[in-house]
C-alpha cells in the first residue's frame, strides 16, 4: 500500500499464515540478538470476550542500544519505540506485514536523519518475515 495514503504504514504480503510469520520474525529477531518485548495476540483476546477477528499479532521488539539515541534526540519517539511489527489476515486469507516506516518516524519525532539507521532494520525484518 502507498505509505502516503496510508500514514507511514508500510503493509508488505506474507507467503506464510499469520502464525507462521511471527514464529519466522521471532526467529529472525533472535538470531540478531533483537530483544521481543512482547507478543500481544489480538485476536486470541477477542476471542476471550466472544468477539470473532481476524488472527492479528502484534510484536514489540527493539534494541535499548539503538532506540535510547532517538528517543534522547526527541523525546516524543518513545510513543513508537521500541518497534513494532503487526502481522495480520484480511478477509481474503491473505497474511500481511505492517510496520511504520523509518522515514515517517523520523518525520513524525524530528530526530536527526542520520539516526533513521538506528531503526531501518524494520524494513528488513519484514521483508524477511514476509518472504
Amino acid at each position: 500500500m502507498d505509505q502516503a495514503t496510508n500514514n507511514g504504514i508500510i503493509d508488505t504480503p506474507s507467503h506464510h499464515s499469520v502464525d507462521e510469520t511471527v514464529e519466522k520474525l521471532k526467529g529472525i529477531l533472535q538470531g540478531k540478538g533483537v530483544t521481543l518485548f512482547a507478543v500481544i495476540d489480538h485476536g486470541g483476546e477477542a476471542a476471550k470476550v466472544g468477539m470473532k477477528m481476524q488472527p492479528t499479532k502484534l510484536l514489540i521488539f527493539g534494541s535499548p542500544k539503538a532506540g535510547t539515541p532517538l528517543m534522547l534526540a526527541a523525546p516524543s519517539s518513545a510513543i513508537d519505540l521500541p518497534l513494532k511489527i503487526l502481522v495480520w489476515e484480511d478477509g481474503q486469507g491473505q497474511t500481511w506485514v505492517s510496520y511504520n516506516s523509518a522515514a515517517y518516524l523520523q518525520e513524525r519525532h524530528g530526530f536527526p536523519a542520520d539516526l533513521v539507521q538506528n531503526i531501518a532494520v524494520v524494513e528488513t525484518l519484514a521483508a524477511k518475515a514476509a518472504e
